[in-house]
C-alpha cells in the first residue's frame, strides 16, 4: 500500500505530531539518566587522591553520587572531608566538582597541580595539614572563589601564582612559612573581600597596591616582620569591617585616615614601634564590637566617645601612655565583657562602677589617687587593681600593699630569702625544695595572693568560642630528658593570653638567681599539624627585657623538653617582678583557635648570698633590735599595769584575744575621738537602735561624717557579733557594701565606726510613715537599689578573696546613701564559706520572713540562703509592702504567698506598688518579679547564683522559664503551713529576728522603721 503524500495538510499534521512527541519524551529521557561526574574530573581526582594518600576515596562509585566515602563526618574539631558537586549541567545530566574540603587530616607532600584540572572548582580548603613546598604554577588557570591553605608548612616567597586567580573573593595563607615582601601584583585581586596573611615571615613595607582592594571587608596581617610606618592608604579600604595588625613590627602612629573606616566592628592593632601619638579618631565607628589598641604608643586622654560605642564587647587599651581620668561615659558600656586599661598612667579616683560590675575589668599598674571611699584592698573577683595607685599613696597605711606602686613589703619584720612556685600545679617536694601550689583557675582579670608571692593575670583568649578560658593546662606532649621527680614541675603550666606577672614579696634586699622553668606541653612533636604551632612571647625581670620573641620549642629543641633559663636579679625594695607578655607574635589558630601566649611551668628564686640563720638578721640590726625591744617591752608592761589598775582592761579579755587573731585592715579610733564626734553620745545624735546597740551620727575633726555603732551592755551576743563584724567587713571593699572606717576597743567600750548613710535604711524608706520620703523611691531608684544589693551579694559569694554568706539580708540591713545607692550592712551573723565545702550545718540565725526554708527548718546553710532572702527583699522593694506584715486577705499568710498565687493567675504586675501609678516599666517589672520568683524557689538547687541574677537584671542573660512547681509555696498546703510556722509575724507592728540555740529559739523584736546602723 502506498501512502499518498500529495495532500499537504495530511503531511503537515504527521510532521507536527512526530516533532511534538520528540519534544515531550526528550526531557523524560534526560531525567531518567543519572548525572555523573565527567571522566576528565574523575581522572583528576584519581591523581589527586594518589598523591594525597586518600585511600578511602572509592572510585567504584561516582564521586557525585553521595555514596562511598566521599563525604565523611568526624567528631574531631576542625575536621572536614567532603566533595561537593553541581549536577545541573547539560539539563541535569552531568556533574562537576565545585567544592573540596580536606581539613585537619595531616595530609602531607606538595600541593597536587591536578587541582587545576577541576575547571569548575570554586572552593578549596586544605587548612590544618602539613603540606610543604609552594603553590603549583598550574593553579594560575583556576577560577576559585575561596582558597584556604591556613596552617601548613608551605614556604618560599609570596606565591605570585595567587595573583593570577583574579576570581578570588576569600584567601587565607595564614600560619605558613612564606617570606619576603608582598608583591605589588596583589592589587590584581580586586574582587577580594577577605585576605588573611597572618603568621608568616613576610618582610618589607606594605605595598600601596593593597589600596586597590576596595571591596575588602576582612584584612589580617598579624605576626609578620614588616618594616616602615602604618600606611596612610589604609583609609581607602572603606568597606573594611575587620582589621588585624598585631605584632607586625610596623611603626606608628596609627594614620589619621583610619577615621574613614566607619564600618569597622573588629579593630586590633598592637605593639607598634616609633614615636608616640594621640588617640586615633574612631568616633564614627558605631558598630565596633572589639577594639584592641595595645602598646600602640598612644598618649593623652581616652576620648569620651569610646563610652558611646554601645555594641562594644572587648576593649583593650593596655600598655600605652594614657593619662587623665577614665571617661565617665564608660559607665554606659553595659555590653563590655572584658576591659583592659592596665599599664597606663590613668589618674583621678577609681570609678565606682568598676567595682560594682560583674565584668572583667583590669586597671592595674596606673596612677590613680586615693580618697576615703576608694578601695583599700585588691578584690579577688573579676577586677584587677594591682599597683593601681600612684606612688603618693604608698604612705597610706590603710591601703593594702598590692595596690601600691612596686608592691612594697607590708611587714619588713618578716623577710624571705627564696621563692619556689609550681606554676599551674599542686605543691611539690623536689629534692627537699618545696614548690608552692599555684592552682587559681581564673585569669582574665585576676589577682592571687600566695605565701610570699602574688600573681596578676590579664587577658582572654580570642576567637576560641569557649565559654571558660583555660589558664592552667596539662601536658599533651610526652615529657623528655627529665627525671621522674622533676617531671612533676612540667606536667602543668600557667598560660596567659596577654600579660602575666609574678611578684616575689618581702624578699631581703640583695642579688638573686631567677630560674624560669619552661616546657612546651601543648604542641606535639609528631607528623601532624599539631606540631606546627609557634608560641612566642617576651619576658621581663625587674622591668628589664631578658627574653625577646622567646619560643620554648625552638630553644629546647622540641616539644615536651624542659628548658631552664637563669638570670641574675637585684632586689632593692624587697620586691621582685617577673613579667610575661604576649606581643602579638606566634600562631593563634594551631591546632585550634586560642592557642597562644606565654606559658610558664615553674619559678625558682634563690639568693646569691648566704642567708642569715632563721630569726637572725644583720648584726647591727640585732643590737639595735634587742635594745629597742627591751625598752619597748618595759614600756608596754608599765602601760598594761596602769590600764589593769585603772580597770580599763576588765571584762574585755576575750575580745582582745579574738581581735588579735584578725588581720584588721581598718583604722583604730580612741574613745576621746568618738566622744568628741558624737558630743559624748548625746541623745540628739542618736539615729537608730539595733540588736547590737544604739547608733549615733558623728562628725570627725577632719569633717568626715560617720555612723557610730555602740555595743549595748545588755547585749549577750554583742561581743561575738562585734568580733565577727570587724573580721568580716574589714577586708571587704565594694561600692555596695557599707564601708567600715575602724573600731574603738577602749575601757568597757566596743564601738564600730562606719560611713554615714544619709537616707538611713531601705525598710524605713519603704515602710516608714513619711510619704514624702517614700515618694523619692521612684521606679528607677528601686531598680537601682535591687541591682546594688545583687552586686554586693555577687561580690560576697563569688568575687571576694574570702567567700561570705551574710545570713541576714533584709530591708533594714540595706542602707541608702544620699543618692539612694544601696549598701549592704550588718555582718554580725555572717559566715565564711570555704570553696571546697558544699554547705554549713549551723545554728539558725536570721530574721523571720527572710530565711530560706531549708535553713529555717534544718540549719542547712549555703549561699543560696542569701539568694532566697534577696528574692524576698526584691518583692518588698517592688511592692512597697512587708513580706510578714502584708496579708491581702485571710487566705494568705505573707507577701510571698500572694506572689505565687498571682504568678499562677498570670497577674504578677498586681504586685507593683500602687504608689508608683503608671510611672514604671512593665517589661522591667516582669523581669525583676520573675527573678525574685527564681530566687525564692523552695529548692535551693534551683535558685540561680548571684552572678546569674546580676546578669539577668542587667539584661545580659534571658530569664529561664520558671519551674511549673515552685515547691513549698503555691501547690502544697502542707508546705504552706510549714512556711507559716516559721514566717508568720508574731506581732503586727514588728518583725522578728531569732537565734536558734540547742533546739530553742529566742525572739528579738526589731522596729522596722528604725535603722540598726
Amino acid at each position: 500500500m502506498k501512502l499518498n503524500f500529495g495532500c499537504p495538510d495530511l503531511m503537515l499534521s504527521l510532521l507536527l505530531l512526530g516533532s511534538t512527541s520528540i519534544f515531550i519524551f526528550l526531557p523524560q529521557i534526560a531525567l531518567a539518566v543519572t548525572p555523573k561526574l565527567s571522566i576528565n574530573e574523575v581522572r583528576a581526582l584519581m591523581e589527586i587522591g594518589k598523591k594525597l594518600g586518600k585511600k578511602e576515596w572509592d572510585f567504584g562509585v561516582d564521586p557525585c553520587s553521595g555514596k562511598g566515602k566521599w563525604n565523611v563526618t568526624d567528631e574531631r574539631k576542625g575536621f572536614a572531608s567532603s566533595l561537593i558537586c553541581d549536577c545541573s549541567f547539560n539539563l541535569n545530566s552531568s556533574c562537576h566538582v565545585v567544592s573540596i574540603f580536606l581539613k585537619a587530616q595531616n595530609l602531607s607532600g606538595t600541593l597536587p597541580p591536578e587541582f587545576s584540572k577541576l575547571r569548575h572548582l570554586k572552593q578549596l580548603d586544605l587548612s590544618r595539614n602539613i603540606f610543604t613546598g609552594s603553590i603549583p604554577q598550574q593553579w594560575a588557570t583556576m577560577h576559585l572563589d575561596e582558597l584556604s591553605l591556613m596552617g601548613n608548612k608551605l614556604s618560599g616567597p609570596f606565591p605570585k601564582v595567587l595573583t593570577n586567580i583574579i576570581t578570588l573573593r576569600n584567601l587565607s595563607i595564614e600560619g605558613n612559612l612564606f617570606s619576603g615582601p608582598i608583591p605589588p601584583e596583589i592589587g590584581n585581586l580586586v574582587r577580594l573581600k577577605k585576605i588573611i596573611l597572618s603568621s608568616n615571615a613576610f618582610t618589607g613595607e606594605l605595598p600601596s597596591a593593597l589600596s586597590k582592594l576596595t571591596k575588602l571587608t576582612d584584612l589580617r596581617i598579624s605576626d609578620n616582620n614588616f618594616s616602615g610606618r602604618m600606611p596612610d592608604f589604609i583609609g581607602n579600604l572603606t568597606s573594611i569591617e575587620k582589621l588585624h595588625i598585631q605584632g607586625c613590627s610596623l611603626e606608628g602612629p596609627i594614620p589619621s585616615s583610619i577615621s574613614r573606616l566607619r564600618r569597622l566592628c573588629d579593630l586590633r592593632i598592637t605593639d607598634l614601634k616609633g614615636r608616640s601619638s594621640s588617640f586615633p579618631s574612631l568616633g564614627y565607628m558605631k558598630s565596633m564590637k572589639t577594639l584592641i589598641l595595645r602598646r600602640c604608643l598612644i598618649k593623652g586622654k581616652i576620648p569620651d566617645y569610646i563610652g558611646n560605642m554601645n555594641k562594644l564587647k572587648i576593649l583593650d587599651l593596655s600598655f600605652n601612655d594614657l593619662t587623665g581620668r577614665v571617661p565617665a561615659t564608660f559607665d554606659q558600656l553595659d555590653k563590655v565583657d572584658f576591659m583592659y586599661l592596665t599599664g597606663n598612667k590613668l589618674a583621678g579616683t577609681i570609678p565606682i562602677w568598676v567595682l560594682g560590675r560583674n565584668r572583667n575589668v583590669d586597671i592595674s599598674d596606673n596612677n590613680f589617687s586615693w580618697e576615703s571611699s576608694s578601695p583599700v584592698e585588691c578584690p579577688r573577683g573579676s577586677v584587677n587593681l594591682v599597683e593601681g595607685y600612684s606612688s603618693s599613696v604608698n604612705k597610706q597605711k590603710i591601703v593594702h600593699a598590692c595596690l601600691k606602686k612596686n608592691f612594697p613589703c607590708s611587714d619588713l619584720d618578716r623577710q624571705y630569702y627564696s621563692l619556689h612556685i609550681n606554676c599551674g600545679g599542686k605543691e611539690e617536694n623536689i629534692s627537699g625544695t618545696i614548690y608552692e601550689a599555684d592552682r587559681e583557675q581564673r585569669g582574665a582579670s585576676m589577682f592571687y595572693y600566695g605565701k610570699n608571692w602574688a600573681l596578676s593575670s590579664t587577658g582572654n583568649f580570642m576567637d576560641n568560642d569557649i565559654e571558660s578560658d583555660p589558664y592552667i593546662v596539662t601536658n599533651t606532649s610526652k615529657l623528655l630528658n627529665v627525671s621522674a621527680l622533676s617531671s612533676e614541675l612540667y606536667t602543668t603550666a600557667r598560660l596567659s593570653p596577654l600579660s602575666l606577672t609574678y611578684y616575689g614579696l618581702c624578699l631581703m634586699n640583695g642579688n638573686y638567681t631567677v630560674s624560669l622553668h619552661f616546657a612546651e606541653i601543648l604542641f606535639i612533636n609528631d607528623r601532624s599539624f599539631y606540631s606546627l604551632g609557634r608560641r612566642v612571647f617576651d619576658v621581663y625581670i625587674q622591668g628589664k627585657l631578658v627574653l625577646k620573641d622567646f619560643n620554648i620549642e625552638k630553644e629546647a629543641g622540641g616539644t615536651g623538653k624542659p628548658i631552664v633559663k637563669t638570670y641574675n636579679a637585684t632586689v632593692t625594695q624587697h620586691s621582685l617582678k617577673i613579667h610575661f607578655y604576649y606581643a602579638g607574635k606566634g600562631t593563634t589558630g594551631i591546632p585550634t583557635r586560642g592557642i597562644y601566649g606565654p606559658l610558664i611551668s615553674a619559678i625558682s628564686v634563690d639568693p646569691n648570698f648566704k642567708p642569715p640563720p632563721p630569726g637572725i638578721g644583720k648584726r647591727t640590726f640585732i643590737i639595735v633590735a634587742v635594745a629597742m625591744s627591751a625598752a619597748l617591752v618595759l614600756l608596754v608592761l608599765m602601760l598594761l599595769g596602769i590600764m589593769r589598775w585603772k580597770g580599763w582592761l576588765g571584762g574585755q579579755d576575750s575580745v582582745y584575744k579574738e581581735l588579735r587573731g584578725i588581720d584588721l585592715q581598718t583604722g583604730l579610733f580612741t574613745l576621746r575621738q568618738i566622744k568628741s564626734a558624737t558630743k559624748n553620745f548625746d541623745a540628739t545624735s542618736k539615729i537608730g537602735e539595733g540588736g547590737f546597740g544604739p547608733v549615733y551620727k558623728g562628725l570627725l575633726s577632719d569633717g568626715t561624717v560617720i555612723a557610730v555603732k555602740q555595743l549595748s551592755s545588755k547585749s549577750k551576743q554583742g561581743n561575738r557579733e562585734f568580733v565577727n563584724e570587724i573580721g568580716m567587713i574589714s577586708g571587704l571593699q565594694h561600692p555596695n557594701l557599707v564601708k567600715l572606717y575602724g573600731c574603738c576597743v577602749e575601757g568597757n567600750q566596743l564601738i564600730l565606726i562606719y560611713e554615714y548613710m544619709e537616707n538611713n535604711c531601705l525598710s524605713r524608706a519603704l515602710f516608714g510613715k513619711d510619704p514624702i520620703f517614700k515618694a523619692k523611691l521612684d521606679w528607677t531608684t528601686r531598680k537601682k537599689i535591687c541591682m546594688g544589693i545583687a552586686r554586693a551579694l555577687a561580690y560576697l559569694h563569688e568575687e571576694s578573696r574570702i567567700k561570705i554568706i551574710h545570713r541576714d539580708i533584709k530591708t533594714s540591713n540595706v542602707l541608702l546613701d544620699k543618692d539612694f545607692n544601696a549598701k549592704v550592712s550588718d555582718f554580725g551573723l555572717a559566715k565564711l564559706n570555704e570553696d571546697d565545702i558544699t554547705h554549713i550545718s549551723t545554728r539558725v540565725a536570721g530574721t523571720i520572713g527572710y530565711m530560706a526554708p531549708e535553713y529555717a527548718m534544718r540549719g542547712y546553710l549555703t549561699d543560696k540562703a542569701d539568694i532566697y532572702s534577696f528574692g524576698v527583699v526584691m518583692f518588698e522593694t517592688i511592692s512597697g509592702k512587708s513580706n510578714t506584715n502584708y496579708r491581702p486577705n485571710e487566705e494568705f499568710v505573707y507577701l510571698l504567698d500572694w506572689a505565687y498565687v498571682l504568678q499562677e493567675r498570670g497577674n504578677l504586675l498586681e504586685l507593683v506598688d500602687p504608689d508608683l501609678g503608671s510611672e514604671y516599666s512593665a517589661e522591667e517589672a516582669m523581669v525583676m518579679l520573675n527573678v525574685a520568683l527564681l530566687c525564692t524557689n523552695a529548692s535551693p538547687t534551683l535558685r540561680p547564683k548571684m552572678s546569674q541574677v546580676v546578669s539577668m537584671l542587667e539584661g545580659q542573660t534571658d530569664i529561664q522559664d520558671l519551674l511549673s512547681d515552685p515547691g513549698y509555696s503555691a501547690s502544697s498546703s502542707k508546705h504552706r503551713s510549714i512556711r507559716s510556722h516559721f514566717w508568720q509575724n508574731p506581732d503586727s507592728d514588728s518583725s522578728s529576728s531569732y537565734l536558734g540555740t540547742e533546739g530553742s529559739y529566742r525572739l528579738v523584736h526589731v522596729n522596722p522603721d528604725i535603722s540598726d546602723k
